[in-house]
């Protein structure tokens, strides 16, 4: 079973994209974050003439998660349990009994010391519970999604200039996804791709900001991760991200992150 994530930045004006993806990759699963749409509007159909069944949990203009699978979406919940949001960030789903698997946006807080910031501090508290509570059930668990954090030193092209000061870097934003890992979760692209001493590893960078022109520069970062319970992490075999889509006509500045279960 091959599942990708991918943060779209709107999924009506990279549907072109994202059907030629479909086309030549062939996945099983997606996960979609940042649709931009209502959930009314989401193109089933498009995707169902694919073969893809699909769930969709949107809101207007901004953020919106989707799943779209080739086996049946079974019981979809939309939203973090416990945390009152009426932004549209979590849906998780079974695909055919077999596997769970949850698609996420976490905030991107926009800056140490905004509410923004604090809002997205509260969001990962939640989350955190909540996956907790998810490991309790006896199936493989795939968590995948644009989480705006970049781990470690290993994830971003300057650790320098990103440091401790900077959003997507700081160490309550890095704590917060180590206690992710502390539950009993693995980072697929990091297990399959280990750095030494901390050395940056641009081939599974998943984010080059089109503002600094990050792509051209080879400047990109690693946010958007999959998360493998321990009955995953036996099926893990391979992974890794498709870089090429980033340099397609009108693309996401997120590059769809991928790996493969022994399903």
């Amino acid at each position: 079973m091959k599942i990708v994530t991918w943060n779209v930045n709107s999924l009506r004006a990279r549907l072109p994209s994202i059907l030629r993806y479909l086309d030549e990759y062939a996945p099983d699963v997606v996960l979609f974050q940042e649709i931009k749409m209502l959930t009314e509007m989401f193109p089933h159909d498009v995707f169902e003439e694919r073969g893809y069944s699909t769930h969709a949990f949107g809101q207007k203009t901004y953020n919106g998660v989707a799943i779209i699978a080739k086996g049946n979406i079974e019981d979809p919940q939309d939203n973090v349990p416990t945390f009152e949001d009426v932004q549209a960030r979590y849906t998780e789903a079974y695909i055919d009994g077999k596997v769970k698997v949850a698609s996420v946006y976490v905030p991107n807080g926009e800056d140490l010391g905004t509410e923004k910031y604090a809002y997205k501090l509260r969001f990962l508290e939640a989350f955190e519970s909540h996956l907790q509570d998810l490991l309790k059930e006896d199936v493989p668990l795939c968590i995948g999604g644009d989480f705006n954090i970049a781990p470690g030193d290993a994830d971003v092209y300057d650790p320098k200039r990103w440091n401790e000061k900077r959003i997507l870097c700081s160490p309550p934003e890095r704590e917060a996804y180590q206690r992710l890992l502390s539950l009993g979760y693995i980072d697929a692209l990091d297990v399959l791709n280990p750095s030494e001493d901390n050395t940056p590893r641009p081939e599974i960078f998943t984010w080059w900001d089109y503002r600094t022109r990050g792509w051209d520069r080879g400047h990109g970062l690693r946010i958007d991760h999959l998360l493998l319970n321990s009955q995953g992490h036996q099926l893990l075999k391979d992974g890794g991200v498709h870089r090429d889509i980033r340099g397609w006509e009108r693309p996401s500045d997120h590059g769809p992150v991928w790996i493969k279960l022994d399903v």
